[in-house]
């Protein structure tokens, strides 16, 4: 039973490395909530060595602040919340955001196809961020994202 019980445990989407994710709008009802950050455990172990030395080459030569590439995600999360709360991007949409190795993931609806592209022109605004990449569905139809359910 107990080996069983762990199995499903290694199967269960979890956000194991604990990345930034968080919903930033939620004004479109019929969006389907993203995976995000919520991986299973061979998954994680899959990343785990990746994960570990990003970002170390750049300290290493001086050019980054951080060890780690990960080290920029909580702070460029928080940055990026306080930017999003009057960004006329956001709006009509249902938004999650993910933060991982100074890259932004924005994903879920919108009713504009510009509002995409302003969203990941936004997130690089931000400092430390490298990347911005906006994974969105316009109107009907299906999500460019894995879902959740």
């Amino acid at each position: 039973m107990a080996l069983l019980l762990a199995a499903n445990a290694d199967e269960q989407l979890l956000n194991r490395f604990d990345d930034p994710f968080e919903a930033a709008s939620a004004e479109i009802a019929d969006c389907p909530e993203p995976r995000g950050p919520r991986i299973t455990a061979a998954q994680a172990r899959a990343q785990a060595h990746h994960r570990a030395e990003r970002g170390t080459t750049c300290w290493l030569r001086g050019e980054c602040s951080e060890p780690n590439a990960y080290r920029f995600d909580a702070g460029i999360a928080a940055a990026l919340r306080e930017r999003l709360k009057d960004a006329a991007a956001l709006h009509p949409s249902s938004m999650w955001v993910t933060v991982q190795g100074r890259v932004v993931y924005l994903e879920g609806c919108v009713v504009r196809d510009e509002q995409g592209p302003q969203l990941e022109a936004l997130a690089r605004s931000v400092p430390n961020v490298q990347q911005a990449t906006a994974l969105v569905r316009v109107g009907q139809g299906n999500v460019p994202y894995q879902r959740m359910n």
